[in-house]
């Protein structure tokens, strides 16, 4: 009954069973049966029902790496779910057969039903070391990703969130308590971009990431890089500066683009462009970034910033060599930030 309240608490109610989302900035306003942009929470008689509780239509056993996280128990699996929905509409969204919903779609007998304890239980089967909510935005199954977080706290398995960062404050505040990490993408560094490409906002992903910090998750960014969009040196540069005024020790993946959904004719990132994205943020003065999308290209393992010596050998989604110990460099003794117990 709290987990009710406080969802409750997110939602207002406008009137005449009007009511306002508070799961994610877009709060979208909805008369009696509609649907937010999400297109997977209805206003029922003026409560909101998430129609896609338990209904999973992605399961997967994933390397920690690929989501990416880099600084989160290394060489471990975890456990990736999703359902339907998902609160952006990205023209070059990967997985767009299951994030971009049709609302009049009957979303509510899609996938497989698993109940959170299945969900657990699968992910204990599997040798994982945590639960992974993804490949679509997590925060629109908030109910259901909730209740997984908190058996899965009780079992010792670690939680990961990979987000576009558009969620509330009151929903970061309410799911940090059991969240170990979250990678958060951000696109691009204009709001047009975000408008164009995403139907979405800057901002709110910017305080997301400011507030997930403050509350002490983990945190890593994505930034997928799309030739001619949000490949210049002064965009990738106002990205590296902006994670390296909140903290130099967030890791920054900048991986490269490959044509998809509406962006087929768009051109792969090439390998030298990722290299330059690297360097920048290294410039801005960022500890640690990764170009992703190239196995062997070098530029995945992790160095120590005080004495340069290479502590985690990576090749794609494999760890080669982990030198670690107790999360700090062999060689000097710096502590290493990340989640590596």
């Amino acid at each position: 009954m709290k987990l009710v309240r406080q969802l409750e608490n997110l939602h207002t109610c406008n009137g005449n069973d009007s009511v306002t989302c508070g799961i994610c900035a877009h709060r979208c306003r909805l008369r009696n049966g509609q649907r937010g942009i999400c297109g997977v929470h209805q206003n029922r008689d003026g409560k909101l029902v998430c129609l896609v509780y338990g209904r999973l239509v992605a399961e997967h056993v994933d390397p920690i790496e690929k989501k990416p996280l880099f600084h989160v128990l290394p060489g471990t699996l975890s456990y990736s779910i999703s359902t339907l929905g998902c609160n952006f509409s990205c023209s070059h969204c990967q997985n767009a057969s299951i994030s971009q919903v049709d609302r009049r779609e009957d979303v509510a007998s899609s996938g497989v039903m698993k109940k959170p304890e299945e969900v657990v239980a699968a992910a204990v089967a599997a040798g994982c070391s945590s639960i992974s909510y993804t490949y679509v935005e997590p925060t629109i199954f908030l109910e259901y990703a909730y209740d997984c977080c908190v058996l899965a706290a009780e079992k010792g398995i670690r939680n990961v969130f990979v987000s576009n960062g558009y969620m509330t404050g009151q929903v970061a505040e309410l799911l940090a308590p059991f969240i170990s990490a979250v990678n958060i993408d951000i696109k691009a560094f204009s709001d047009s971009f975000y408008k164009d490409v995403c139907g979405a906002r800057l901002q709110p992903v910017l305080d997301s990431v400011k507030r997930l910090k403050e509350l002490g998750v983990w945190l890593e960014a994505t930034t997928l890089i799309i030739p001619g969009r949000n490949d210049s040196e002064e965009e990738l540069g106002s990205i590296a500066a902006f994670l390296a005024d909140i903290d130099t020790s967030i890791p920054w993946h900048v991986t490269g683009f490959y044509p998809a959904f509406k962006m087929t004719a768009a051109a792969p990132t090439s390998t030298a462009v990722l290299k330059r994205a690297r360097q920048i943020g290294l410039d801005k003065g960022l500890d640690y970034v990764y170009a992703g999308n190239r196995p062997g290209a070098g530029d995945e393992d992790t160095f120590c910033p005080g004495c340069s010596r290479r502590i985690i050998k990576r090749y794609g989604f494999r760890v080669e060599e982990l030198l670690l110990r107790q999360g700090c460099c062999p060689g000097c003794g710096e502590k290493i930030p990340g989640v590596w117990e």
